[in-house]
């Protein structure tokens, strides 16, 4: 993988770039941020570019025999970490088959569609003291190029304590030329002792014109359905990739939106009961992909009804609905609809009671909607 191939974070490539043209690799770094920022995807761009045996400006060549290695996710010094479903196996190496296959056909992946690939059970993968074993065990080895040894270790933070406690006299005392790259979506997991022996990297969201550009260019969308997407999505190209994925019931999540806030201002209570019926029936990704958007046309509510439109992300028929709604939502009841709205997706998520719970969210929209 290029760096041009790595959704904007242009900054970041540029700094790696300039660690590696000046010999400041530091031996452990930490990836810090959402898998939807482009973690992966830049670890590998980073290691193709260091790897490269005839670098271009601001990027590896992408045809010597090191840059096609990596690219097929078979370099000899490049090693993979990854938490996987003990039952099933302790080692990465045991599903590396697996984790080419989804990287190739998507390297902007996370732990979810990673447990879907490898178990159709559903079990929660992790990685093992076995596999800081045989981490070490690798990196113990010579090189086979002469070069750097490489580890990228995906979702670091699912380290169990022994396993990571395994790593740390590495860290401390790394073989020359070793290069540990973690990702990670959130540190609050992982020891203190690892995170003070690696240089934090922070990948931060992909930006909305970076974004806006990728919709266009990939998925041929035009400028404001491509706005609208890259709003909602807030810089998580996974997440955009998933509304991708629903976006035909785009128009029908504008539509439960606006027949809610209609049915809850005119306080009819059997139109609003025959609402939660409706919503309560369309299944739960539907369910959690009509709450995100209705937090979404909260959020653009709030910049119109204060005159900041500059930083609206609105499709046209959006727009046409804010003119007359967005005076609705203001400072008096802006933080009742977020704190109900973020509660009824995350209580969805866990198999609450859909009709009961949209039943309940009515009421509590009726009442906000005439707080403004």
């Amino acid at each position: 993988m290029q760096f041009k191939d790595v959704v904007g974070q242009n900054e970041l490539k540029s700094q790696l770039m300039k660690d590696v043209d000046h010999d400041k690799i530091s031996h452990a770094q930490l990836f810090l941020g959402k898998m939807g920022h482009g973690n992966l995807p830049m670890a590998l761009a980073y290691v193709q570019y260091i790897f490269c045996q005839n670098k271009i400006e601001n990027d590896s060549c992408g045809f010597c025999p090191s840059c096609r290695k990596v690219s097929d996710l078979q370099h000899p010094d490049l090693h993979f970490s990854f938490p996987v479903v003990q039952a099933i196996g302790k080692k990465s190496d045991l599903f590396i088959k697996e984790w080419r296959e989804q990287v190739k056909e998507n390297p902007y992946f996370d732990l979810t569609t990673w447990t879907d690939k490898i178990d159709d059970k559903g079990r929660k993968p992790m990685i093992s003291v076995e596999e800081s074993q045989e981490i070490i065990k690798k990196l113990s080895l010579k090189s086979f190029e002469g070069g750097y040894k490489v580890v990228i270790v995906w979702m670091a933070e699912e380290m169990n304590t022994l396993a990571s406690n395994k790593l740390l006299k590495i860290l401390e005392e790394p073989p020359a030329r070793t290069l540990f790259l973690m990702l990670a979506d959130a540190q609050e997991n992982m020891l203190q002792t690892i995170l003070s022996r690696t240089q934090l990297i922070k990948v931060p969201r992909i930006s909305n014109n970076n974004m806006i550009q990728h919709l266009q260019n990939k998925h041929r969308l035009d400028v404001s359905a491509a706005t609208s997407m890259a709003s909602l999505g807030e810089g998580d190209l996974i997440e955009v990739e998933n509304l991708l994925s629903l976006s035909h019931d785009k128009d029908s999540n504008r539509d439960l939106f606006i027949q809610l806030m209609r049915v809850c201002f005119k306080k009819d209570v059997l139109a609003m009961m025959d609402w939660a019926d409706q919503t309560g029936s369309i299944g739960k990704e539907k369910q959690k992909m009509f709450l995100r958007y209705a937090l979404h046309m909260f959020r653009q509510s709030l910049l119109k009804n204060y005159g900041t439109t500059q930083l609206s992300r609105t499709s046209k028929e959006e727009d046409d609905f804010l003119k007359n709604f967005a005076k609705f939502i203001t400072g008096n009841n802006i933080n009742g609809f977020v704190e109900t709205f973020n509660d009824a997706h995350y209580h969805i998520d866990r198999n609450a009671h859909a009709k009961i719970l949209f039943t309940e969210l009515t009421f509590k929209v009726m009442r906000y909607i005439h707080f403004a």
